[in-house]
């Protein structure tokens, strides 16, 4: 910024220093600064989604926004999510500045995962597909505010899962996430969904795992079409 300003890196340094005491830049990382519109400036920064992907170019981390976030923009969120949510390859900390929250989430095959562009006022956002989101509701449970939860967003979500699509996602995830994902998506009444993903079950589950990941099955009953010990009775808000 400084070569370009054609002033020295000290008076760089002293003019973001003014800007960010007047509230007109924010840095969200460390060297990473944006402006701050004044339609902004309450909240101290630009919304994540116009900021993450000139970060995440910058660190030259792959990345899309996921989870929740991606549920809002294919109108399935049931409730606003307080953090933006993106999906990178390894931990990284979260981050906030002023009152934007980002949140990362850990997924090995992140920069595989299909996804696709959104516009925003200052570029484009990577965003998961309809499939990819349901699979990591699944697969992420506890950044989604629980199974409930999971299987709310779900009920909003399945009628724009592509059942050919879904069989292609499950050959980039877990078993049980497929077994998890079916199962909630008959709960939701989505079973014309689920149909392709049920034969895929069949095929590739070897075992019996809980709905409930980590929690006692000795009391359970088992579903014999996902091959899942249901350890949880869910009450999603339909």
């Amino acid at each position: 910024m400084a070569d370009e300003l054609r002033v020295s890196l000290t008076a760089a340094r002293s003019a973001l220093r003014r800007l960010r005491r007047n509230g007109l830049a924010a840095s969200p990382y460390r060297g990473f600064h944006v402006v701050v519109p004044p339609e902004y400036q309450r909240v101290g920064s630009l919304p994540a989604e116009q900021f993450v992907p000139q970060l995440m170019e910058r660190l030259g981390v792959p990345y899309y926004a996921g989870l929740l976030t991606a549920a809002r923009y294919h109108g399935a969120a049931h409730q606003q999510p307080q953090v933006f949510q993106a999906v990178v390859p390894k931990n990284r900390s979260s981050l906030h500045c002023g009152l934007v929250y980002v949140s990362f989430v850990a997924r090995h095959n992140a920069a595989t995962m299909p996804t696709g562009a959104v516009n925003t006022p200052r570029g484009l956002l990577d965003v998961s597909t309809p499939e990819t989101t349901a699979y990591d509701l699944v697969g992420y449970p506890d950044h989604c505010g629980g199974l409930d939860n999971v299987a709310t967003v779900l009920g909003e979500l399945g009628e724009m899962l592509d059942p050919e699509l879904l069989i292609k996602i499950a050959d980039l995830s877990p078993i049980p996430w497929s077994q998890r994902l079916g199962y909630l998506l008959d709960l939701v009444e989505h079973s014309t969904r689920s149909e392709r993903l049920a034969g895929f079950v069949a095929g590739r589950a070897t075992e019996t795992v809980s709905l409930l990941p980590g929690s006692e099955t000795s009391s359970a009953r088992r579903d014999d079409r996902w091959k899942l010990w249901i350890n949880a009775d869910l009450e999603p808000d339909l």
